[in-house]
């Protein structure tokens, strides 16, 4: 996806604003154009990054991302596994797990700004913190890595 076409538009946008104002305003207002060209597309890269992450909170457990890649935008959907069904989605994971041979107990420490994510995240989803943690844990044991590991190499650069 290219950002260039949103970008020109608000710069466009911008210019017509800014000539309502004559020539006095028009030459600095141009300038200042210039230089919010970078953070308006640090904005809108925000912005689809947001959206990604609500639009994977509703497909869960599969899960959309947004990837920089040689100066454009490009969106991964990993799809829930194959066998599970929408119906699987819905049932507590309790449930699930018993037909599975039985449950385990576990103590998991969280820090405090985490245990109100995680009772935030459950209650949006209609979850108990438990059937929600489950969820969580068989999602990440299921999906494969959509990145591959890192192998030492950094990489820096900016987004045009």
């Amino acid at each position: 996806m290219d950002l260039t076409p949103y970008v020109d538009h608000l710069r466009r946008e911008l210019a017509a604003t800014a000539a309502i104002g004559g020539p006095q305003v028009g030459e600095p207002a141009a300038r200042l154009i210039d230089a919010l060209e970078p953070v308006a597309r640090m904005a809108l890269l925000e912005a689809l990054s947001d959206a990604t992450d609500e639009i994977t909170r509703e497909l869960a457990p599969g899960a959309v991302e947004v990837r920089l890649r040689g100066g454009r935008l490009g969106f991964v959907v990993t799809s829930p596994p194959r066998d599970m069904t929408p119906h699987d989605a819905t049932v507590a994971p309790e449930a699930s797990e018993a037909d599975e041979g039985g449950t385990a107990r576990v103590s998991l420490r969280l820090a405090e700004h985490l245990k109100h994510r995680a009772e935030e995240a459950a209650a949006r989803d209609g979850l108990s913190v438990n059937a929600w943690l489950v969820r969580a844990v068989r999602t990440a044991l299921d999906t494969p890595p959509a990145v591959p590991p890192r192998t030492g190499q950094i990489q820096t650069g900016w987004m045009r």
